[in-house]
């Protein structure tokens, strides 16, 4: 990977979990690799932006090689606390066939139970902010920390926290200018089925531009009246889905940061990155293809991307 100087690139912070996985697909299994959201989307980021910051938590029992590969690709740890004594957050999970299905075999919070994100005076001024999915208490918190209003603040979340925390998730929705959901999340937030209305609701709760993830069907951007469909890329190798949605997430607010350009058009090209980028996560186990993956190699996916979407009609 070429990397690019930071001086010409705006700060993105990442917030989100480090932690270990391990998964079983139809086409393999694990034993413990890394995963975590805050981990995907830094894996992801960096091969646009070399200027990213990472607030988590990890046990003294968390590789310390993979702490050091993500200060290789441009991302600041000193927001990661290392709690001795204490064990990784570790996630075990099983996929059906169609790898849209999965069954949680483990979930072991340890230190991800008390976590409380603290970030250093250096972080408070970033451009970009990215809120992994976690307890939409502590996405305030973070939120809450910033000394300057970020250009663009972005947040994850899931079926889980609508159940145990709809309503402070309602309040940080006030707060941020993008939601990235899954259409079962966009749905259940809203009940409306339909994700034209639902888009609509979710953008009268507060986010002036949403994303709804389709998986393998592709993902839609809403803004206004404007709506843009990216197609998900039909895949020989489809081995292991985990962290695809932060991977694309990683993707787009890297592209942002690299481009430091929010109109509408180029989010619709964020989206692409984005898109692109998880195609290649989920080619193996982990992030293990984001690390191998070449800028010639995202180039290449991303015309491909292109092709399935460009096209003329000639009305007579």
């Amino acid at each position: 990977m070429q990397y690019l100087q930071k001086k010409n690139l705006m700060s993105l912070l990442v917030v989100g979990t480090v932690a270990f996985d391990a998964i079983e697909t139809p086409f393999g299994k694990t034993d413990k690799i890394t995963g975590g959201s805050g981990n995907y989307i830094c894996h992801s980021a960096g091969h646009f932006t070399h200027n990213m910051q990472l607030v988590s938590v990890v046990g003294d029992d968390f590789d310390k090689q993979e702490l050091k590969y993500l200060q290789s690709i441009g991302t600041d740890i000193e927001g990661i606390q290392i709690k001795e004594g204490e064990k990784s957050f570790f996630w075990s999970g099983r996929y059906h066939m169609d790898l849209n299905r999965r069954d949680t075999l483990v979930t072991d919070l340890n230190v991800l139970a008390d976590f409380n994100p603290v970030l250093p005076d250096s972080y408070k001024t970033a451009e970009f902010l990215i809120l992994g999915n976690i307890d939409p208490t502590l996405q305030a918190k973070v939120i809450a920390q910033m000394q300057e209003r970020p250009k663009l603040i972005a947040m994850d979340t899931m079926n889980f926290w609508m159940d145990i925390a709809l309503e402070p998730l309602k309040a940080v929705l006030k707060m941020v200018d993008l939601l990235v959901v899954n259409e079962e999340e966009a749905r259940q937030l809203t009940n409306e089925y339909s994700l034209v209305k639902a888009a609509a609701k979710i953008r009268e709760m507060g986010p002036k531009f949403l994303i709804i993830k389709k998986g393998e069907h592709g993902a839609l951007l809403f803004h206004g009246n404007r709506v843009f469909f990216a197609p998900a890329l039909p895949l020989e190798d489809v081995f292991d889905p985990t962290g695809a949605g932060d991977t694309f997430a990683g993707g787009f607010m890297g592209f942002l940061a690299k481009t430091k350009d929010l109109s509408f058009e180029n989010m619709k090209r964020a989206v692409i990155y984005g898109s692109a980028m998880a195609s290649f996560c989920v080619e193996k186990f982990g992030p293990q293809r984001l690390k191998d993956v070449t800028q010639e190699e995202i180039e290449e996916r991303v015309q491909v991307f292109i092709e399935l979407v460009d096209f003329d009609i000639i009305l007579k």
